[in-house]
């Protein structure tokens, strides 16, 4: 008895090691087919998900799909519903005919590789209606100058122009790892974006003559501080009392008058008051830049109503709008480029703060002693530009709505009339139904007589 379970067990071992053995072969033979089935059963659920949006024929021999697509893909969709039917061997011949909608059709925007980062901003603030303009193509050059006009450092733009050029240059191996890293999509999608961010950086880095917070001296300053020594407005005795030396450029010769030849010259970088000057100069070149953007994509939108032919919204909405923005924004620029062409060396001291003179505008406070007039009339031409801003407000937002209100209202009214008359008109047919009736039956009974 013990020899014939030895035996068994024997048996039984041999068969639990020709059962792993048959098993890890069948997992080894699923391991090598499993990528290309997982695909396979993607697509087929692809597949089925869209033929779940489609309805079936009265006769059950073909579906029916109804979809938006843009005019232009007409051909290749029909291209591609023959290829299907070649390749599916069916006998029914595929049909496409356009629909009539009342519903407005979806927007779409073509893109490619190097706009759909810009469309996806554009897309995140507000997706345009159907066959409005697309604000995404000017959007390639406002959004990473604009950028680069806060992070102007030719340094750090380096730095993001190799970046970008490298997931550039690696595309095709960077798209084919599909990782599921967020961050590195977001910047990966954004590749282009950032390769012009990298560039116009360094641009505006070259104008503001910074690199990693350090100014190059390439062309030469051309400031002097020569002029003041020899004039003997320069001694040891000066720099003993006062460590801070200020270069007058009201001195001949101090300022060659020669600007540096490209950006900001290098000596304000040992100036005291260098973000005092720097500051100023880019927050104003950022008004002068965000106010002519706003002020294009304002002019953008009356192309949309020309388009529309919406008279009423380029009477009611563009024009109040201009005008807004132009008597005081546009004015705000204006006073700006003013006081740099106005006020030279020698009047610098005198010239007052467009902000205060910005503030007494809205205020109508045109005796404050500590600031003069930029102009003559300066007092007319402000006040007339509050007055129009002040008009085109409820002009903009208080007149469109009540005509809107009364359109509503007439609508309204004219379809209540028309309800009446149509029920109306039944109630008259009702009652004269057993009139015609009785007509009728005498007219044959006339004609059987006859």
């Amino acid at each position: 008895m013990l020899a014939g379970i030895n035996t068994r067990l024997e048996d039984l071992v041999t068969v639990i090691t020709q059962t792993e053995s048959h098993r890890q072969g069948l997992l080894q033979e699923a391991a090598a087919n499993w990528h290309s089935w997982a695909v396979k059963v993607q697509k087929m659920k692809a597949i089925y998900h869209i033929l779940n949006m489609c309805n079936i024929d009265v006769t059950q021999q073909c579906l029916i799909a109804e979809i938006w697509f843009p005019v232009a893909d007409a051909g290749r969709i029909k291209k591609a519903l023959e290829q299907g039917m070649e390749l599916s061997g069916s006998s029914m011949a595929p049909i496409l005919t356009a629909v009539q909608s009342k519903t407005a059709p979806p927007t779409f925007n073509r893109t490619n590789k190097f706009t759909a980062g810009f469309q996806n901003i554009v897309d995140a603030y507000g997706v345009g209606n159907y066959r409005e303009i697309n604000p995404a193509p000017y959007t390639i050059i406002t959004f990473p100058f604009l950028f680069a006009v806060m992070f102007g450092d030719c340094g750090h733009g380096t730095v993001m122009l190799l970046a970008a050029l490298w997931m550039v240059h690696n595309e095709r191996r960077l798209l084919a790892q599909k990782t599921d890293n967020e961050i590195w999509n977001t910047f990966f999608q954004g590749r282009y974006l950032i390769l012009l961010m990298g560039i116009f950086s360094i641009y505006t880095g070259f104008i503001y003559n910074d690199c990693f917070s350090k100014a190059f001296n390439i062309f030469g300053s051309s400031w002097s501080v020569r002029p003041m020594f020899r004039n003997g407005t320069w001694s040891m005795e000066t720099v003993e009392t006062n460590p801070l030396l200020q270069l007058n450029p009201a001195i001949p010769g101090v300022y060659s008058g020669n600007p540096y030849p490209f950006g900001i010259d290098p000596i304000w970088n040992l100036a005291s008051n260098k973000l005092t000057f720097l500051n100023s100069y880019k927050m104003k070149m950022s008004v002068i830049l965000g106010i002519v953007q706003m002020t294009f994509g304002v002019i953008l939108s009356l192309f949309n109503h020309i388009y529309f032919r919406k008279t009423l919204n380029i009477l009611l909405q563009f024009i109040p709008e201009m005008i807004f923005m132009l008597c005081l924004f546009g004015y705000l620029v204006f006073m700006i480029i003013f006081k740099w062409c106005y006020y030279d060396v020698h009047m610098s001291q005198k010239a007052p703060s467009i902000l205060i003179h910005f503030i007494n505008m809205f205020m109508f406070n045109y005796n404050d002693p500590s600031n003069a007039p930029l102009y003559e009339h300066q007092q007319e031409v402000q006040s007339f530009f509050v007055i129009m801003a002040l008009i085109s407000v409820p002009w903009m937002l208080l007149i469109k709505p009540f005509i809107l209100r009364a359109n509503h209202r007439k609508s309204q009214l004219q379809a209540s009339l028309i309800q009446e008359h149509a029920a109306e008109d039944i109630e008259g047919d009702n009652a004269s139904s057993p009139r015609r009736a009785g007509a009728h039956k005498a007219q044959e009974d006339y004609e059987e007589e006859g």
